[in-house]
């Protein structure tokens, strides 16, 4: 494989998809690029089991966000990335889960691109796709759902507002990032717009990890059993589905083999 040095004088940026966690889920061309790396800007939910896969001569700068906590400022990272890059360096800008899912992406590409600094994005494995998988269920079923929201829980102004009335019909499904903090704020919202009470709800916290936990509850529980749940990791909820229970055993089973 060629040096990415000697044709890039300016440095260059991969957009990097970390997964939801587990090193095994890495892709072989992510794992290629976070190898190269002279700098490696990434998230606060990246996992040590993949930081550590990190080249040996990489620099590690984490650059994390925290919803309604103390955050690194986008144009702080965005300045960060550039400054690297003409510097010569190539740099990964490593992301959790997929780098085109609420992940800042445009932004950053934007200020690379002022600078004439080439660029890449490397896809990665989306919360959804990882937690899902822990449930033993589809995103998608005929006779069910058609269609699949991926939400945000918040955004830059607060909680973030969507479509409820589409959303509070029976067969939707969901898949709500960064949803625990606005859990009350969502049920409230479905509630007003003719949601069932008893819609399935199911939050997965650190999906793919070893320390990964389910909570199986209903849209009227929700906000009470994620209470007294305690979740202080990363959590993905969705909205319209419930675990297999073969699922549930499978995840316990390699819980025991771990």
């Amino acid at each position: 494989m060629q040096d990415l040095h000697t044709f890039r004088p300016k440095g260059h940026v991969d957009f990097v998809g970390a997964g939801p966690g587990d090193p095994d889920l890495l892709t072989l061309k992510a794992l290629i690029a976070f190898e190269q790396a002279d700098i490696v800007l990434h998230d606060r939910l990246i996992s040590a089991a993949v930081l550590d896969l990190a080249g040996q001569n990489a620099n590690l700068v984490d650059v994390g966000k925290a919803g309604f906590g103390p955050s690194w400022k986008q144009s702080d990272i965005d300045a960060l990335l550039v400054e690297y890059a003409l510097k010569g360096n190539h740099v990964v800008r490593l992301k959790s889960g997929d780098p085109t899912v609420f992940g800042r992406l445009d932004e950053e590409i934007q200020a690379v691109e002022a600078a004439g600094i080439s660029w890449q994005i490397v896809p990665g494995i989306t919360a959804a796709s990882a937690a899902v998988a822990s449930i033993g269920q589809s995103l998608t079923r005929r006779g069910r759902n058609s269609s699949v929201r991926f939400l945000t829980g918040h955004d830059m102004k607060g909680f973030a507002d969507h479509d409820w009335t589409a959303l509070a019909r029976e067969g939707s499904v969901a898949a709500i990032y960064m949803g625990k903090k606005s859990a009350r704020f969502i049920q409230g919202r479905l509630i007003m717009h003719g949601a069932d009470r008893a819609t399935p709800v199911t939050l997965v916290e650190n999906a793919s990890r070893p320390n990964q936990r389910i909570l199986a509850t209903t849209l009227d529980q929700l906000p009470t059993d994620l209470a007294a749940a305690e979740m202080d990791g990363p959590a993905l909820t969705f909205y319209g589905l419930a675990p297999r229970e073969a699922a549930q055993a499978v995840t316990e089973f390699n819980k025991e083999l771990a």
